[in-house]
């Protein structure tokens, strides 16, 4: 009696993405900008509501951490006027020089990670391409900031 033999390909997904952008992993091999896939208003309309959305919640996030961090702030001013603490304003001192000098020895370069670059180019050519859906995100993000 015949047996049958089934034969399967396997597929490796970790070599088959290894070299794909994250967003095309996520949302399809052939996933082009979103004006090859949507109407201009269409665009705006996503948009300005994923911008508005953005916007108030990072208007109520920065209230509460303005707020978290003013408070404490506050008591820690208390706290130390009443005696509870002492700060010793020389330590502090030395250490903000010494953060200070570091920062104008990182910035006095001025390159990038090629890491960092290299997904900064990412992001600008993503823009450009959906330059539409961009504008709508920045004017619904100053909408929902202002809300």
């Amino acid at each position: 009696a015949g047996v049958k033999e089934d034969s399967f390909n396997v597929l490796d997904l970790a070599e088959y993405t290894k070299n794909r952008p994250w967003w095309r992993k996520i949302f399809a091999p052939n996933s082009g900008s979103s004006a090859e896939k949507y109407n201009v208003a269409t665009q705006l309309i996503i948009g300005g509501v994923t911008g508005w959305c953005t916007g108030f919640i990072f208007q109520k996030v920065g209230k509460l951490a303005a707020t978290a961090v003013g408070g404490g702030f506050f008591l820690l001013q208390i706290a130390n006027h009443t005696g509870y603490i002492k700060v010793d304003w020389k330590l502090v001192e030395r250490d903000m020089n010494k953060a200070k000098q570091q920062l104008k020895f990182h910035s006095s370069g001025n390159k990038m990670a090629p890491e960092v670059k290299s997904r900064v180019d990412e992001v600008i050519i993503f823009l450009k391409k959906n330059v539409i859906l961009t504008g709508g995100f920045a004017g619904g993000f100053l909408l929902g900031m202002a809300s």
